[in-house]
């Protein structure tokens, strides 16, 4: 869990270093600018930006009752960071999975990326799409959860069975 916090906590404590010396060297408005933009880039690479994650466990069983994608994420990812807020309000109706706090998500991931642990990775009816567009992901909504469903699987994303055998 730590881990997760490590690159928000290098930015607010980078801020705060910068506006120091900023603020000793005579800039105190240029300091009270700058801190408080280097602590929106620690939010919006934190946790806290996404959707409380459950278990791959859970997930898996949650998505096969109610049809919703699973993402598999970690902090820090830019391009989960752009998936997230890409599907806005939408991103609730997902099931998030932080594959630095789960090890059965972080090893689903692995098998569904040739051994790579690449995010996001998103499943679909038990077969998964790496870094697939947020617009495709967006449709894979079940109709009551989101306006649109259906969709072709984004062009060069992989879409094999999980757990299938290769």
């Amino acid at each position: 869990m730590m881990r997760a916090w490590i690159l928000p906590m290098l930015f607010v404590l980078s801020g705060s270093a910068v506006a120091a010396a900023l603020a000793f060297r005579g800039s105190p408005g240029e300091a009270a600018a700058l801190l408080p933009a280097f602590v929106l880039i620690a939010g919006a690479n934190s946790p806290l930006v996404f959707p409380r994650s459950i278990g791959a466990l859970e997930a898996q069983r949650r998505s096969a009752a109610d049809g919703r994608p699973v993402v598999y994420w970690r902090p820090g990812c830019k391009y989960c960071l752009r998936l997230r807020i890409r599907l806005g309000r939408g991103a609730r109706q997902l099931h998030w999975v932080d594959v630095w706090h789960d090890p059965a998500g972080a090893a689903a991931v692995r098998e569904a990326n040739g051994g790579d642990e690449t995010v996001p990775t998103v499943v679909v009816a038990g077969r998964p799409h790496t870094n697939p567009d947020p617009a495709w992901v967006r449709e894979q909504l079940p109709p009551s959860a989101e306006a649109g469903h259906g969709g072709v699987p984004p062009r060069g994303h992989q879409a094999a069975g999980m757990g299938s055998a290769a």
